[in-house]
Order: C-alpha cells, then structure tokens, then sequence
C-alpha cells in the first residue's frame, strides 16, 4: 500500500514561528506609522492599511488581486515602505527577497517612521500637483 509522505513537525513548527514573528514585526510597524497595531492581523485591512501608511490609494487594493500586476505593485509598495522609514532601494530589495528579515529589522529596530515617501513636505507637494481643481480650498 502506498503511504502519503508527511511534512516533518520540526518544519511545520519553523513556519508556524517565521508567521508570528512576521506579524509582530508588521504589528510594530504599523504602532510606529501611528496607526492600530491590531491591523496586522486582519487580511485585506492590513493592506489599506499599509497602503495609506506609503501614501498610496487604497484603490490600490485592486491591483495587488490582479495576477502580475500585483508582483509590480508589491515591489513598488515595499519600496515607499522602505522611504518612509528613511531607508533605500537596498533595503527595498531585502524586503522583497529576505522579507522575514528585514520586516523584523524594520520593526523592531531603531528606523523611525517620516511619514508617506520619508519626507512629508515632498508628499504634500506631490499630492497638491496631482489634485483636481475642486480639491483645492479656494475660498
């Protein structure tokens, strides 16, 4: 009789511990963005939420569900992710390909939190330029 091969305990138990730490290190991530840490935890609201932590749309949503556009988005959010921590495409790349590293350096390190591109004054003008006339205050 043929016998199913089994996935080793030990394994089961690393992947088991690599999910917990990557969820408090997103939870930390999130509490130092200023927003509710519990958001980590819950699928489609810790998109949005990290979403509005880079300064993105949440219509972005959508397009991380379409197959290959979201690989593009994904790596584009990673990367305003890393700037609004004030690091570089490096550490772009170490979240992308080393995520269960480099999330946890991100959270757990000293890397403060600088607002959506790391500079809220260049985040502001780019939403001022690429606003519509009736966004404006012209009162």
């Amino acid at each position: 009789m043929y016998e199913q091969p089994s996935i080793p305990t030990g394994l089961i138990a690393c992947y088991l511990i690599v999910i917990v730490i990557m969820i408090i290190a997103l939870w930390k991530i999130f509490e130092k963005a200023g927003q509710p840490g519990w958001a980590a935890i819950i699928p489609i609201y810790n998109l949005y939420i990290l979403l509005k932590i880079v300064g993105k749309p949440s219509w972005w949503i959508l397009l991380m569900l379409i197959p290959l556009v979201n690989i593009v988005f994904s790596i584009w959010t990673a990367n305003m992710l890393s700037k609004s921590f004030g690091k570089d495409e490096g550490f772009t790349v170490g979240l992308v390909l080393l995520s269960f590293v480099f999330y946890p350096i991100l959270g757990f390190g000293s890397a403060r939190y600088l607002g959506p591109f790391g500079d809220p004054v260049a985040f502001r003008a780019a939403q001022e330029q690429n606003s519509f006339d009736f966004e404006k205050n012209n009162v």
